[in-house]
C-alpha cells in the first residue's frame, strides 16, 4: 500500500481509559505513528474543510465526535478491524483538498479498506468522486439529503450545488444518483425534471416515512453514501442549520445500519456537519457506530458469480418481447432482478445489470406491469 500518512494530521491522544468492550480499547488511531492498515477494515477520519460551505464564516471546523464514538461498545459480533487515521489536512486551494482527499480514498479502496469521510462541507463528495475517477470504475452515489443539490452549470461547487459540476466532469464514472429524503420545498422544479431526464432515483422523505423498503434498494445499490447531516430534524440536535422536518435520529441509524450491510458500498460521507453540542456529538458518533455494525453483518450474498444459493423467478411480459429474472437470496430474502446490457461493454457494467429491488417490483411484473426500475436501468445500460 501506498504511503497516505503525508496527508493527515495526527490526533491528542485520548487519556481516558477505555474497557475491553469500547471501541477506545481497541481503535488504532494516529496519535504519534501513523497505523498499519490492514485489508477488510474501516478506517475513519476527519476534514477540517468548510470553504465550499455557503455558511464559511460560522463554521469553526472543530470536532469532539471521536471522544463518543470511542466510549461506545462494541457487538461481539465485530471481527474487522478499526482505524482512526486523524485529520485530513486542507490544503491551500480547495480543489487541493479535493486532490489530497481522492488519493486517500483511492488508496484505501484499492486496497480493500472502507474510509468513513466525516466532514466539512458537502462539496468534499467530490474528492470520494474523483477517487473512483483514478480507479476507472462507474460508481453510483446515494445522497441522504433534504435537497438535490443541483447548481447551474456556470456555478463552482459548494455544499449546496456539488451534484452538477460532478456530472459535468468528462469522462463520466457517474452511473446513478438516488436522493433519500428529499423535501420538495427545497427542490427547483427544472431541478426535478433534469433528475427525471437523467433517469435517477428519488425517495422522498414522505415516501420514506410511510415505507423504509423503498429507501433500502437504492443503499444497496450505491458504492457512496453520502449523507448531509443537516437533513436530520432541527429539533433531533438543536440545530439552528437544519429544518423543521427531517429524519429522526433513529431513522438516520437505521438508514446507516442498511447502509453498511450492503456488500456494494465501500465508502461512506457524512458532511455539513457542525459541532453544536453534545446531543450532535453523540449522534454522529451512533451513525458511525450502525454503519460499522452493519459492515461486521454483512451477508456477501451480492448475485455476481454462482447464483446457486438464488430462488430464480422469470417474467415474461406479455404485452412486449421482455422477459425479466428475479433473484431471491436465501440468505437474506433480499431481491435483485436482472437487466441485460451490451455484451461488448464487458466488464463496465457488471455491477450495474444486477439491480436490488423489492418484491414489490416482481409483483408488478407479475400482474405484466413493467417494473419503472428495470426500465430506467435498461435504458442507462443500452
Amino acid at each position: 500500500m501506498n504511503d497516505i500518512s503525508f496527508y493527515f494530521t495526527s490526533i491528542e491522544p485520548n487519556e481516558k481509559v477505555f474497557k475491553e468492550d469500547q471501541i477506545g480499547h481497541s481503535i488504532e488511531s494516529f496519535t504519534s505513528e501513523f497505523p498499519e492498515i490492514t485489508s477488510g477494515s474501516i478506517a475513519v477520519m476527519y476534514v477540517p474543510e468548510y470553504r465550499g460551505h455557503i455558511d464559511e464564516e460560522n463554521n469553526d471546523g472543530s470536532s469532539e465526535f471521536r471522544s463518543s464514538l470511542y466510549s461506545l461498545n462494541k457487538s461481539k459480533y465485530w471481527k474487522h478491524k478499526l482505524y482512526d487515521l486523524g485529520d485530513v489536512l486542507p490544503g491551500k486551494e480547495l480543489n487541493d483538498t479535493y486532490f489530497a482527499l481522492s488519493n486517500v480514498v483511492s488508496e484505501l479502496i484499492k486496497n480493500n479498506i472502507l474510509p468513513v469521510v466525516v466532514g466539512g462541507s458537502q462539496d468534499l463528495i467530490m474528492g470520494i468522486y474523483e477517487a473512483y475517477e483514478k480507479l476507472e470504475q462507474l460508481v453510483n452515489i446515494c445522497s441522504v439529503d433534504y435537497s438535490l443539490d443541483l447548481g447551474d452549470t456556470e456555478q463552482e461547487a459548494d455544499s449546496h450545488s456539488y451534484l452538477t459540476p460532478l456530472m459535468l466532469k468528462r469522462p463520466c464514472y457517474l452511473f446513478n444518483h438516488a436522493n433519500i429524503g428529499l423535501q420538495l420545498p427545497y427542490a427547483r422544479p427544472n431541478d426535478l425534471k433534469l433528475i427525471e431526464k437523467l433517469l435517477f432515483d428519488v425517495c422522498r422523505l414522505g415516501e420514506f416515512n410511510a415505507d423504509f423498503r423503498k429507501a433500502e434498494p437504492h443503499l444497496r445499490n450505491a458504492d457512496i453514501i453520502n449523507i448531509d447531516f443537516n437533513s436530520i430534524k432541527a429539533s433531533e440536535v438543536f440545530s439552528h442549520q437544519s429544518n423543521p422536518n427531517g429524519f429522526y435520529a433513529e431513522q438516520m441509524c437505521q438508514i446507516a445500519k442498511y447502509a453498511g450491510i450492503s456488500d456494494k458500498v465501500n465508502c461512506l460521507g457524512i458532511f455539513n456537519y457542525v459541532q453544536i453540542n453534545s446531543i450532535s456529538d453523540k449522534l454522529l458518533s451512533e451513525i458511525i457506530w450502525y454503519f460499522i455494525d452493519g459492515f461486521q453483518s454483512r451477508w456477501g450474498d451480492f448475485p455476481i458469480g454462482s447464483k446457486a444459493e438464488y430462488k430464480k423467478f422469470t417474467v415474461v411480459l406479455e404485452n412486449g418481447n421482455y422477459t425479466i429474472s428475479f433473484f431471491k437470496s436465501n440468505k437474506s430474502d433480499r431481491w435483485w432482478m436482472e437487466v441485460p446490457y451490451p455484451p461488448k461493454s464487458g466488464k463496465k457494467y457488471e455491477r450495474h445489470h444486477l439491480v436490488p429491488c423489492n418484491k414489490e417490483d416482481y409483483d408488478m411484473a407479475m400482474k405484466n406491469e413493467m417494473p419503472n426500475l428495470w426500465w430506467k436501468t435498461y435504458q442507462k445500460l443500452s
